[in-house]
């Protein structure tokens, strides 16, 4: 386990340039520009809510649309958050989180299990949020989930406005990611698993 348990990633693709910056142990600063308004927003939240210190940087094809973007934030925030983590020892591994905001109620349960896979069970009224394909969100979590090593179920329970849905998701998956990375002081030496490893097919 890092002492300091941050990271940094750069990922660059014909598509996009990303960079991202995270400390585990922050306090929820945040510092986001991806070209996309309403990511910056929901990033913005994800930061403040996990309590996860987040710099992002992206240079994305834009005049295409939002796609490769968003998709690429995804991936370079979860290899960065995955580096962040090192072997796992000592974390709590589990979240989960109930966030309503206003008539919207999602519910959110993720492992830090290094085993990747997303279930995204949320209906999304609206086709766009500002300039946003709102299908962009489950493609920015799949990435997320697949390089940050998750098991991440999301799921919207009931709600009308779609700005409220997404952004109770958001707060959610920072609320349980919160949970899962602290530092669990009687197990602060081992790997949480019978295993004693996390990953792979063990």
């Amino acid at each position: 386990m890092s002492d300091s348990r941050s990271a940094t990633v750069k990922r660059v693709t014909n598509e996009t340039t990303i960079s991202a910056e995270l400390t585990l142990d922050g306090t929820g600063r945040f510092d986001i520009e991806t070209g996309v308004g309403f990511l910056d927003h929901m990033l913005e939240q994800l930061s403040r809510h996990s309590l996860i210190d987040m710099k992002v940087r992206a240079e994305g094809d834009l005049h295409i649309d939002a796609h490769h973007t968003t998709e690429d934030c995804g991936w370079a925030i979860g290899d960065a958050f995955s580096k962040a983590l090192g072997d796992r020892k000592g974390i709590t591994r589990y979240g989960s989180s109930y966030l309503p905001m206003d008539e919207a109620l999602s519910r959110v349960a993720l492992d830090c299990s290094n085993r990747p896979f997303l279930v995204w069970r949320a209906s999304l009224p609206a086709q766009k949020l500002g300039e946003m394909d709102t299908e962009l969100f489950r493609e920015f979590f799949q990435a997320f989930s697949q390089a940050a090593g998750l098991t991440l179920h999301i799921e919207n329970l009931y709600g009308d406005n779609t700005h409220h849905i997404v952004e109770s998701i958001f707060k959610g998956v920072g609320r349980a990611l919160r949970q899962a990375v602290e530092i669990d002081p009687r197990r602060a030496d081992a790997v949480p698993s019978t295993k004693g490893t996390l990953g792979g097919s063990l």
